[in-house]
């Protein structure tokens, strides 16, 4: 109890934090559709690629990516490379959002970011392994925006990988308040998204939205491993379903031969929601997923890195299992297509 008691006002500053980062967030995007800004700013108009049918908004981005670099640099100044790097790839990917960049352009972007991350605030650890991990949050970036495809998944995802993220960085046996702070206020703005985002969405994310909450998912997971607040391997699981299907998806259209970069409905969510599960229920779905991967992974903090290894791995098999389920309903409704 006196731990509890102990903690008690750090909760509730993490809380305030959330609440009034939503609140922020929730506000800018009213007043951009109310004035209806929104419209000019980027507009998704649907392709038949796309799982949507009426133009909407693209400027989620414009709500959440303020929210958290101003929160991240009030209240955890020694993460402001994170903040700068996010409105550097938000300036970006709106440019983007508007009027289409070459993808080499945006790659050099990304490139600039993440590694200008791991120059600038090295690790304890081998040149090579920091190469790796450049890698994958390059393709953390990446497939975050490629993720971004149904109605309040890509926002569902941010809000509870960022309230893991909280959580952890308070739970920890070296615990990084600023890095709960600033977590908390991701997951606080993604949660005022949400309200304009889940089915039907009234706005969408955005390029300036998901590439930035790509890179943050990754800065954050690397700098609360660089501080030993967590193990390399809780940032995968605070970002598994994301990180699993664009995975999986991406060597799928590989082992094809076809070119991954370009749009397409292939990823399980957009299998859920063609095949009649809509966009509600698939995004309720993947919440459930999301939430008891971030659970087990905190359960598994402070055990035997044997134990946490085994929770990696099964954790990796019950999504296995998930994306066979889900193949085994596609396979079933394209048969249903055919034989009408």
């Amino acid at each position: 109890m006196s731990t509890y008691i102990s903690t008690l006002p750090i909760w509730m500053t993490v809380t305030l934090i959330a609440l009034g980062s939503a609140g922020a967030c929730a506000a800018i995007l009213w007043a951009l559709l109310k004035t209806g800004i929104a419209w000019r700013l980027a507009t998704d108009v649907p392709n038949d690629r796309s799982l949507h049918v009426a133009p909407t908004p693209r400027v989620g981005g414009w709500g959440i990516v303020p929210v958290g670099v101003a929160a991240t640099l009030l209240l955890a100044p020694s993460l402001w490379y994170a903040a700068l790097g996010t409105a550097f790839l938000a300036a970006v990917s709106q440019l983007d959002d508007r009027r289409g960049l070459p993808a080499r352009v945006r790659f050099a972007a990304h490139m600039v970011a993440v590694v200008g991350l791991v120059a600038l605030f090295p690790a304890d650890a081998p040149w090579w392994f920091l190469a790796i991990l450049a890698f994958l949050m390059l393709w953390l970036v990446n497939l975050y925006n490629f993720m971004d495809g149904a109605d309040g998944l890509a926002g569902g995802m941010a809000l509870f990988g960022f309230a893991g993220y909280a959580a952890a960085a308070l739970l920890s046996d070296h615990p990084l308040p600023q890095l709960a702070w600033s977590a908390s206020a991701l997951a606080g703005a993604a949660l005022g998204f949400l309200l304009f985002n889940f089915h039907p969405a009234r706005i969408f994310l955005g390029d300036a939205g998901s590439i930035s909450l790509g890179f943050l998912a990754g800065a954050l997971g690397y700098w609360g491993w660089r501080a030993a607040v967590w193990p390399v391997w809780f940032p995968v699981m605070a970002f598994a379903p994301f990180i699993a299907d664009a995975s999986v998806t991406l060597a799928r259209r590989l082992l094809r031969g076809e070119k991954f970069w370009q749009a397409h409905r292939e990823h399980y969510y957009q299998r859920m929601v063609r095949s009649g599960i809509g966009h509600a229920r698939t995004a309720l779905a993947w919440y459930v997923l999301m939430v008891a991967g971030i659970m087990l992974a905190l359960c598994a903090l402070g055990s035997a890195p044997v134990f946490q290894w085994g929770v990696v791995a099964g954790w990796i098999v019950v999504l296995c299992v998930a994306g066979a389920v889900i193949d085994l309903r596609w396979r079933r409704f394209q048969s249903t297509l055919s034989d009408n």
